[in-house]
């Protein structure tokens, strides 16, 4: 554990040892009020919650996470720089999880600065802060799983442009995987399993009950195992990588 620390805190470190880590964390709160309170209608809308926030992270998470993901492994690879991590006596599942959890400390402190937005509803009105509480805790889950597949998207090229897309592309075929614009492609030929199993895969289906203060252990499990499953697919890529 002592390494994936060490790991942790060179990532995080780096982060903030250029402009990217500022520059990520101004898009995402400039982003959040525009659709929280321009698409929103925060203030229109007479309730005191924050769904008029929540509603949009998954589609904000579909582009922004990538970017940030974009570098994990490209950048090493492309500086050359992975093949001195490796030669280091740490396991190659130690670098992937201490990267992981250096960028999502980035997303969850991008959400710890949105606080603001909280205690403004709670000066506002009379908001059900447990609800708050369990959609914050979705969204944190939900960006940590758009976190994995990017960073698992980027172990398999050098080029940082190549994996946003990769990134984004499998992040928005999983945000609309429960949609009906999915299930109309597949129901043609598919078995209703299929279409069940399809639409179980879906980001956004699990963070909608989330973000009504729904925090049930079906979604969280969904979340964890879709972030060890990207993380370990990660492993395996780098691993492939290294032994050739």
């Amino acid at each position: 554990m002592s390494v994936v620390w060490t790991i942790f805190k060179r990532e995080f470190a780096s982060f903030f040892a250029t402009p990217v880590a500022y520059i990520f964390i101004l898009i995402f709160l400039v982003m959040s009020g525009v659709f929280t309170f321009m698409f929103g209608g925060f203030y229109e809308r007479g309730q005191a919650d924050l769904l008029s926030f929540f509603n949009f992270h998954p589609w904000l998470y579909l582009f922004l996470v990538p970017a940030i993901a974009m570098r994990t492994w490209s950048e090493e690879r492309k500086t050359g720089s992975i093949e001195l991590l490796m030669t280091l006596p740490v396991n190659t599942m130690q670098i992937v999880l201490g990267k992981f959890f250096a960028a999502w400390a980035i997303l969850g402190l991008c959400l710890m600065l949105t606080g603001g937005l909280w205690l403004s509803v709670n000066f506002l009105g009379d908001p059900d802060n447990g609800i708050i509480a369990a959609a914050y805790i979705g969204s944190w889950l939900m960006s940590g799983a758009f976190l994995a597949v990017g960073q698992c998207m980027s172990a398999t090229t050098r080029n940082q442009v190549v994996a946003f897309i990769l990134a984004a592309v499998f992040s928005f075929m999983l945000v609309l995987a429960g949609s009906a614009i999915i299930t109309t492609l597949f129901q043609s030929w598919a078995s209703n399993a299929v279409l069940d199993t399809i639409s179980a895969l879906s980001f956004l289906s699990h963070f909608e009950n989330m973000a009504k203060g729904v925090l049930s252990l079906e979604d969280v499990l969904f979340y964890v195992l879709s972030i060890c499953a990207w993380l370990y697919a990660s492993y395996l890529i780098i691993s492939q990588k290294k032994a050739n």
